[in-house]
């Protein structure tokens, strides 16, 4: 049985799949966000269905939580975006 896990010193502590870097929003968010069949997220990750399936009950079953990862995700590519934008900016915070 696929087990969801959540280990801070693998990414950041976003709940994954277990045993792999693939985090449960990565996979809803090909699913639900973009329409991509169940079958071929498997296949990309070489996952059985069943660990897809778990990946989406724990996304529908922690909307608050899958929401609050969402957000920090949009947070870091703004500020990964504006240092891209503004070198100067970036060096100011090394």
């Amino acid at each position: 049985m696929t087990h969801i896990v959540s280990t801070q010193e693998t990414l950041g502590g976003e709940p994954r799949i277990k045993g792999r870097r693939i985090g449960v929003l990565h996979v809803a968010t090909r699913i639900v966000d973009k329409g991509e069949h169940p079958e071929d997220v498997a296949a990309d990750y070489r996952l059985d269905l069943a660990a897809v399936h778990h990946a989406l009950a724990y996304y529908y079953d922690h909307p608050d939580e899958m929401q609050e990862w969402r957000e920090k995700k949009h947070q870091t590519a703004q500020r990964v975006k504006e240092q891209q934008l503004d070198p100067e900016k970036f060096r100011q915070h090394a």
